[in-house]
């Protein structure tokens, strides 16, 4: 099948023979997302995209990133502006807070049913980041081209059945966007694929982290190492996602 634009990213991702093609994906992403908010390019001095960003926000992992990339002049021009917005929100909420009563106004009175408003704001607040947005938007692309791609690409479908399966969270999306994405039939040899892949690929990542844990045995100090050496962050990447040994991502700067 002849390689689109769009489909690029994915074939790159099952090429690269990783433990996870979404992990692959999602790294490559947020990197990219990180670059755009305080690379060379400088998106944080336009004013469209701070209001963006002002309005988002970032999660606690998300700053802990930005703050490892370097940039502490983007940084702070983020920061300044996003604090005027949320002092603002924040003196709207305490306007209209009453203590053990509903508030008679505020921006998430809505959402307060029940309990504290002001809560419910921070609560609104933590839910809410500029890069978890744009690439949940981004990541739900990747699923439908999945699809496609499994549905359409007979070479595709074989590089995923002969491949290294997918981390557990992943994997776990992919079966929740199947039973929309596939009719009963698909869904049928789906199945039928991904469950033999996911059980060998679990197997295999366990065997690597018990040979490891063998290797600090004083009988086994000569013996090969198979491939247990990364064992670990591999090991831990296929349970959960991501990449626990990569160092934090910097500005190229």
């Amino acid at each position: 099948m002849k390689e689109q634009l769009y489909t690029i990213p994915l074939n790159d991702a099952v090429n690269a023979n990783d433990e996870c093609p979404f992990c692959f994906i999602e790294r490559n992403i947020e990197q990219d997302l990180l670059d755009f908010c305080l690379g060379s390019a400088a998106s944080y001095m336009e004013a469209d995209v701070r209001e963006m960003t002002d309005k988002a926000g970032f999660c606690r992992t998300h700053f802990q990133k930005m703050f490892d990339y370097g940039n502490t002049l983007g940084n702070a021009w983020i920061l300044k502006t996003h604090y005027r917005r949320m002092i603002g929100e924040m003196k709207k909420e305490f306007s209209g807070f009453k203590p053990g009563k509903m508030a008679s106004k505020g921006l998430f009175k809505k959402n307060t049913e029940g309990g504290n408003a002001i809560g419910a704001w921070v609560r609104e607040k933590n839910k809410s980041c500029y890069i978890c947005n744009h690439f949940n938007e981004t990541y739900e692309r990747y699923m439908d081209t999945f699809f496609y791609l499994w549905k359409q690409d007979p070479d595709f479908k074989e590089k995923i059945k002969n491949g290294k399966g997918f981390c557990l969270s992943h994997f776990g999306d992919l079966c929740d966007a199947s039973d929309s994405k596939l009719n009963a039939q698909e869904l049928e040899s789906f199945y039928q694929c991904m469950f033999p892949l996911m059980e060998r690929n679990m197997e295999r990542l366990s065997e690597d982290v018990a040979w490891l844990v063998e290797k600090f045995d004083y009988r086994n100090k000569d013996a090969d190492w198979k491939n247990s050496k990364d064992a670990i962050q591999r090991g831990m990447q296929k349970l959960k996602g991501g990449y626990p040994a990569d160092d934090p991502y910097k500005s190229s700067k």
